[in-house]
């Protein structure tokens, strides 16, 4: 009987704990003696080499993903001259993903029976789709939120991305790696009026005449 795996997105907002349930789903899978995978686009290259390291400080070995990486060939590659496959992968960062590369992770799942769990952010500072989470929500078997809270007590929805004096940023590449000192999630009440007061106060006024 072949084993049916699912493709899981779970997403986040900066800050929502979406690394710290990688990392502890990968411990609990080990002390039950289930076989895993944890991988990474190296894009991300703030922890070092082939690191996975959460904000709370804990960290686990992981397996980068390059932009050209084929997902289905690496898990393939993986599996021993017994036909054994490994139960479950867990990537991290999975927006980075090319949509190529969540389509190979279906195909891991299909063929090979894996379950395979997708860990990332919905949208970029500007409130638009990432190219690897836009194709796991057209395509993933399970989508589950990772909640979190705005100062004002409403959901945590946009990772707007701030200046050196904490002002949000309108422009620029949708990736850029930072942590606290160039994000910060807000829902989408306090975004929109956030940035109405910046243009106010950006405004310059009419010179005496």
């Amino acid at each position: 009987m072949n084993r049916l795996g699912k493709l899981y997105f779970r997403y986040g907002t900066m800050g929502s704990a979406k690394t710290a349930l990688l990392l502890t789903t990968a411990y609990n899978f080990e002390e039950r003696g289930l076989s895993y995978v944890c991988l990474k686009p190296v894009i991300d290259t703030r922890e070092g080499d082939s690191v996975i390291r959460s904000r709370i400080g804990i960290e686990r070995a992981c397996t980068w993903i390059y932009h050209d990486s084929d997902l289905y060939a690496m898990a393939r590659n993986m599996c021993d001259s017994q036909g054994t496959v490994i139960e479950w992968f867990l990537v991290d960062e999975a927006q980075f993903l090319t949509a190529e590369q969540v389509d190979q992770l279906a195909r891991v799942v299909d063929e090979f029976g894996c379950n395979v769990v997708c860990y990332g952010l919905r949208t970029d500072f500007k409130s638009r789709l990432f190219e690897g989470s836009r194709r796991l929500f057209e395509i993933a078997d399970t989508i589950d939120e990772i909640k979190s809270t705005c100062t004002c007590g409403r959901k945590t929805i946009v990772n707007a991305r701030i200046d050196s004096h904490g002002d949000f940023v309108e422009e620029g590449a949708q990736v850029e790696i930072g942590g606290d000192d160039r994000y910060i999630a807000v829902c989408r009440k306090c975004w929109r009026e956030r940035r109405i007061s910046q243009s106010r106060r950006n405004v310059l006024p009419f010179p005496d005449l």
